[in-house]
């Protein structure tokens, strides 16, 4: 049966209703008739509060976000709200249905085939964050095509922790950030943050929970038994966000909980999960508190070799994220004001991905790994070293005219990599203001003829210093040790010098 309701506006919304609405844990959902969106209807009757914040997350808040320049970026990031119903006493709001790449194509691996299908469920992240998923030896484990590489997932946490920027930028929290509120295709590196009705506006709109588990500050988590109006008790807020953002990357690029380890605070259960997640987290990887590293014994075998901290720590993550980590996990973790802010994230995240570098064992479940400046690179998952010169592009910037500094980042590179816009002008920064011109290739790099070339296909000013000789469009230069190559002369334009690893 069609129904239809009608929006405080005017406009006029249908749903199909066959008497089984999709459940979530506090709406009853229906597609409309061409399946373009849902009517979600809270099966709680909502307070005068909790109207006028739904009402301003689809109007004000959906303006300030949707409404700016380069406001259309953000409609594949957020899964957003964009009118509010009301039908036979209860509320509702419109939100757009997810894109096709966030639900399952095939799902389980097919030796699973006598359980549930999944194919057709929505990707909520859970599925990407534990180990025991793409495991082989673990009945439901998905099938190879749903996983992705790890590249993929470097992608899908910048974008993440870009929209959580965005977010944050507003003024705006999301209270409850988590692998449950995110989906993401690892196929593609797409994701989307998703169930946005319970924004937090502080000193407006307080929270509706205090999150999920997994994802709940310590501060939060050790003052949830308090009164709601005690000033000591802690509630979801940026900096809450901010800790959710930390483990979420963790878990998607390592596949394990960074406080979720072998010390054991209470025998109750219940205690042990405050203290261990509240008032005693400590990061399974302290470099000097060791005490809550994953005790092997006793960790499922399905859980290997993500589970053992030796074999996989997460410095193979690289310096940029390492750094973070250590923020957000010890100097952090109890005490909100060090957490590394969203902006941070996607800094790292980015620079990190231009130290990536394909694994040349085809059969490696990975992929990729982050080049650990070592002279005799290896991948981490699969200890395969890499043969052959392995040229690497040292960025330096000029202070003032004729003096370069190092900066700090680096370009790895490999054949049929691509140069871009903000790889030669430190001015450009990747993110959602790029013009569709910043968007484009400008040389790329190819191993020919056994030696490492970079093509110049748009650079008017590619320069190689140490010949002293301009590079022009569509000619190439070979990448030798220790020469200099400058990318562009305009302000902010990058000197390269050249490093040959294995040569």
């Amino acid at each position: 049966m069609i129904k239809t309701v009608k929006a405080a506006g005017g406009k006029t919304y249908q749903f199909v209703d066959d008497g089984n609405p999709m459940q979530g844990g506090m709406k009853d959902v229906y597609f409309s008739p061409d399946k373009s969106y849902v009517v979600a209807f809270f099966r709680d009757k909502q307070d005068f509060n909790s109207k006028e914040r739904l009402n301003n997350i689809v109007t004000t808040f959906r303006e300030r976000i949707f409404n700016q320049a380069g406001g259309e970026y953000w409609k594949d990031l957020f899964c957003w709200p964009y009118d509010m119903v009301e039908h036979n006493g209860q509320t509702g709001i419109i939100v757009p249905v997810y894109q096709k790449q966030f639900f399952f194509q095939t799902g389980y691996n097919p030796a699973a085939a006598q359980i549930a299908s999944i194919v057709g469920k929505e990707k909520e992240g859970k599925w990407f964050a534990a180990s025991q998923f793409r495991n082989a030896n673990f009945k439901l484990h998905l099938d190879k095509s749903e996983l992705g590489d790890w590249y993929k997932y470097f992608l899908v946490c910048i974008r993440i922790a870009r929209a959580v920027r965005r977010m944050h930028a507003a003024g705006l929290a999301h209270s409850d950030l988590s692998y449950k509120n995110v989906l993401i295709d690892p196929c593609t590196g797409s994701a989307a943050i998703i169930d946005i009705d319970g924004l937090v506006v502080p000193g407006k709109f307080p929270p509706d929970v205090i999150g999920t588990p997994d994802f709940i500050a310590p501060e939060v988590m050790s003052t949830k038994n308090l009164a709601k109006d005690d000033p000591a008790r802690k509630l979801p807020s940026i900096a809450t966000d901010r800790h959710a953002l930390a483990v979420m990357i963790y878990m998607y690029l390592l596949y394990r909980h960074p406080l979720r380890g072998g010390k054991i605070h209470d025998t109750d259960p219940q205690k042990d999960e405050e203290l261990g997640m509240g008032a005693k987290a400590l990061f399974v990887e302290h470099p000097t508190d060791t005490s809550n590293r994953p005790k092997l014994n006793q960790v499922k075998p399905t859980q290997l070799p993500w589970a053992d901290v030796n074999k996989i720590p997460y410095s193979i993550c690289g310096p940029y994220l390492k750094e973070l980590f250590n923020k957000a996990f010890i100097e952090g973790l109890h005490n909100p004001a060090m957490r590394p802010t969203a902006d941070e994230w996607e800094h790292a995240l980015i620079k990190t991905t231009d130290l990536m570098q394909p694994c040349q064992n085809l059969n490696c479940g990975q992929k990729w790994f982050v080049f650990d400046n070592s002279t005799k690179p290896v991948c981490p998952f699969c200890n395969t070293p890499y043969t052959g010169q392995l040229p690497v592009l040292n960025f330096y910037w000029s202070r003032k005219a004729g003096s370069f500094v190092p900066e700090n980042q680096r370009l790895m590179v490999y054949h049929n990599q691509y140069l871009y816009p903000w790889h030669v002008n430190r001015n450009i920064t990747p993110n959602e203001k790029l013009t569709a011109e910043q968007k484009k290739p400008v040389g790329y790099f190819v191993f020919h003829h056994g030696k490492w070339q970079l093509v110049n296909q748009t650079l008017t000013s590619l320069r190689d210093v140490t010949e002293n000789k301009e590079i022009p469009i569509n000619s190439m230069v070979e990448l030798t040790d220790g020469k200099q190559l400058l990318l562009s002369k305009e302000e902010g334009g990058r000197l390269v010098i050249i490093q040959l690893v294995n040569n």
